[in-house]
């Protein structure tokens, strides 16, 4: 298929997922820019928009949501990717908004994300270059070996709990990764085997509904 298509049958999946104000940051923030990086770098390079989400919830230090321009998660590897052009990204940038925009970049890399900013100009005038360096990154991750993988994994789904701050549900690991539902619940019990996580039982049905944090002594993982 070709990238018109799967773009628009992409954006259609993602948009039927969504309600309220998630849907509706999805309709006004995937626009001109986001679509050129898909068509001029992305998709060029890959040839495929798995596992890419589009203007990707978080929630920032403050506790205020913050939608990225694309999250892109395989289970083991969690990228937030920004399109920022010079207008609203410098010149009409305040000093408040530029450090605001910094903390934001430390504490998503805090959470175990790993931020790749592309210029605007460059992903409209200069995309060989963009899916030069794209392409350096992508082969550091893709020549992990599975063991590397799987504690990858692990690790983004224990930082994840640590940072929802309430019992995690294997519905939240999945969201959260893009993987599926037996897969999230393989990381959870593991991370329960290493002592890092405990289940809570639902008193009525004695099934497993979600898993809380039991320890904190992130030098005793064997990251």
């Amino acid at each position: 298929m070709e990238f018109e298509a799967v773009h628009k049958e992409w954006l259609k999946a993602h948009m039927k997922l969504r309600s309220c104000e998630r849907k509706g940051r999805l309709e006004r923030g995937h626009g001109h820019g986001e679509e050129l990086f898909l068509r001029n770098v992305w998709w060029p390079l890959r040839r495929n928009l798995d596992d890419l989400h589009p203007e990707y919830e978080i929630m920032d230090w403050r506790g205020r949501s913050y939608f990225a321009d694309f999250a892109w998660l395989t289970g083991a590897v969690k990228w937030i990717i920004e399109i920022k052009g010079y207008g609203p990204h410098v010149r009409d940038m305040d000093r408040s908004g530029y450090c605001r925009e910094l903390n934001r970049e430390l504490f998503l890399q805090a959470l175990g994300f790993r931020v790749i900013s592309f210029a605007y100009d460059d992903v409209e005038r200069h995309p060989e270059l963009c899916i030069t360096l794209l392409r350096m990154l992508l082969s550091r991750y893709e020549a992990v070996r599975p063991v590397g993988v799987a504690k990858m994994a692990l690790k983004s789904t224990l930082l994840f709990a640590v940072q929802l701050g309430k019992p995690v549900r294997p519905k939240d690991v999945a969201e959260h990764l893009g993987v599926n539902h037996r897969t999230a619940v393989r990381y959870l019990q593991q991370l329960c085997q290493m002592g890092w996580l405990v289940p809570k039982w639902s008193g009525s049905s004695g099934r497993v509904l979600a898993y809380e944090v039991m320890r904190r002594d992130w030098d005793a993982f064997d990251w």
